[in-house]
């Protein structure tokens, strides 16, 4: 199939295919999945559609990089299992390359005095495992399972549907005002039947998990666990500066279950090639419907119409005028909204509120390439093959909760832990296409690390090794010479994953997931639909509705709005 990737450094002219006087149909900027994932939907619909890339390659956070001869990274997104059903089925992945590799055992958690805790999808080895710390939490576990199952088939309806915000303003007719009026009572109606099916019970149930710390609610389940505690814990946490403590905290606990693989729920994989093939495969749908895809087009304002103050379309750092009455941004709201828009076009309230937004982020990402698998105490020698505790996500350093919230602490006041959250995971024990013979690729995905240390700064090379090392060190303490095992590495702090990916605050939610900056609050309340005060721009990133994760959701959601907001012109 031809590529239409378009990139001034492959003797394609850029400029001459952008500013030959055509005017797209859409125009999206930023070549992430979302923003792939919108580019698809909306060329299946016979619109002329241009993606804008910064990078030299497509993907977003969702990206495979062979940083090193023979090693290939997924250097910041790392496993799959949120990417929805609807998209992998619509936009047909796996025809165009999409290969997930199911993970079991998916988790293992070491611990100092020698023990070890598997989970997975086997009932009968999570039953055995767990019944070594308590018998009465191995009973528990399904229950807490399948309890979080019911909530997560309530969650579908609202990850898969734009949300019921009110259309603004005098934009729209009185035929459509009461249209948005029959389908925000159509929505709300599905989601009251979708309460009444699971119960009161479950409904209060529901709203304390929503509403808890998930310190509280691992704590009502598991009696003694705390190495169970402490290994689901790190899910609800992940990405944050929250702490296990945090209200609110617990809803992303329902990420453990929300996702599939190949329709069974709760199962995480590893993608064959890195995650830059889940961009690959929706990039390619997206090119077979006509899309065109064009690296190396750093956006650097929107161009706004003086009478409409409606969006004409982008201007690209090189000078290129690219021409759209319909314009789709995948970058984070504060770098849309702050750096994207001109100054005086966005109402004072709602620049307000884009500026107040949360970005913290507490996530160092360490992509290294080893030698040879490491040997953890707790287990047998396994030599150069790989066992079950090399399959899943490894957590490393917090064998109770309160070990958890002394790292955020540290973080909250400006240190980077002293002794990190460490999710550690080797997919080349599963994937044998991304790396050499008998070595290995090892994703860290690290716990807490502020922006800005009080203590040092990111910029400084012998600050930056000494916290990498420290992460390394913790993780001899498990697994004994893991360091020597180290051929090289590479690290992303967050001011690096906002540099790198324009990750605001180094956030790879683009933007915090507490429930104050969810569904009708996401990006900001009365804006929530994808529009957004300008006509003609839209939002199709994890900053919209459903947030964060690599999804697609807000991608297709976007899209659906962006095609019904056409057809009604039309």
């Amino acid at each position: 199939m031809w590529r239409r990737y378009l990139s001034g450094n492959n003797g394609v002219s850029r400029a001459a295919s952008l500013a030959s006087g055509k005017k797209w149909d859409a125009v999206i900027i930023g070549g992430g999945h979302n923003g792939l994932t919108a580019a698809a939907y909306l060329a299946r619909s016979g619109l002329s559609v241009a993606v804008l890339e910064r990078r030299q390659l497509i993907g977003g956070a969702a990206v495979t990089e062979e940083l090193i001869p023979g090693f290939k990274f997924s250097r910041c997104s790392y496993l799959q299992s949120l990417l929805r059903p609807s998209i992998i089925r619509e936009l047909e992945l796996g025809r165009h390359g999409l290969k997930m590799l199911k993970r079991n055992p998916s988790s293992f958690t070491p611990c100092a005095d020698g023990r070890y805790l598997l989970l997975g999808p086997d009932s009968k080895l999570n039953h055995s495992e767990l019944s070594k710390f308590s018998k009465k939490d191995a009973e528990a576990y399904p229950r807490y399972e399948n309890q979080l199952l019911k909530f997560c088939n309530f969650m579908d309806l609202l990850l898969d549907s734009p949300t019921p915000e009110s259309l603004h303003g005098d934009r729209s007719s009185f035929a459509e005002r009461l249209k948005n009026k029959m389908q925000k009572s159509a929505f709300w109606s599905r989601c009251l039947r979708e309460a009444m099916s699971m119960g009161q019970k479950d409904m209060v149930d529901f709203v304390d998990l929503l509403l808890s710390p998930s310190s509280k609610v691992l704590n009502n389940w598991f009696e003694v666990g705390d190495v169970l505690k402490a290994t689901l814990a790190t899910d609800a946490v992940i990405g944050s500066m929250a702490s296990v403590h945090t209200p609110g905290s617990g809803y992303v606990l329902l990420h453990h279950v929300m996702g599939e693989t190949d329709g069974h729920r709760g199962v995480w994989s590893y993608v064959e090639g890195g995650m830059g093939s889940v961009s690959s495969a929706i990039s390619n749908a997206a090119e077979e419907a006509g899309a065109h895809i064009i690296t190396n087009a750093e956006v650097a304002q929107l161009m706004i119409n003086e009478d409409s103050e409606a969006v004409n379309g982008v201007l690209l750092k090189d000078g290129t005028m690219v021409h759209s009455s319909t314009v789709l941004s995948n970058a984070t709201p504060h770098r849309t909204f702050m750096e994207l828009v001109p100054q005086n076009v966005l109402p004072k309230d709602f620049q307000l509120a884009i500026r107040n937004l949360d970005y913290s982020s507490g996530t160092t990402k360490i992509n290294l390439a080893v030698d040879k698998l490491p040997q953890f105490k707790c287990c047998k020698p396994c030599g150069s093959e790989a066992g079950p505790e090399h399959m899943g996500t490894i957590h490393i350093g917090a064998e109770s909760m309160e070990e958890i919230d002394a790292a955020c602490r540290d973080a909250l006041n400006g240190l980077s832990s002293r002794r990190p959250v460490i999710e550690m995971t080797i997919p080349s024990s599963v994937d044998k296409t991304i790396s050499p013979p008998g070595k290995h690729v090892i994703n860290l995905f690290v716990q807490y690390t502020p922006y800005s240390p009080s203590e040092g700064s990111w910029g400084d090379t012998k600050y930056r090794e000494l916290f990498a090392n420290r992460c390394f060190s913790l993780i001899d303490e498990y697994a004994p010479g893991f360091s020597s095992s180290i051929i090289r590495y590479d690290m992303l702090t967050p001011p690096d994953l906002e540099r790198e990916f324009g990750l605001t605050g180094g956030n790879i939610f683009h933007g915090a997931m507490g429930l104050d900056s969810l569904f009708l609050m996401r990006p900001v309340k009365g804006w929530s639909d994808y529009r957004t005060p300008v006509p003609g721009l839209y939002l199709c990133g994890s900053g919209a509705h459903p947030g964060g994760g690599v999804m697609g959701a807000s991608g297709r959601n976007a899209a659906h709005v962006v095609l019904h907001d056409i057809k009604s012109k039309s």
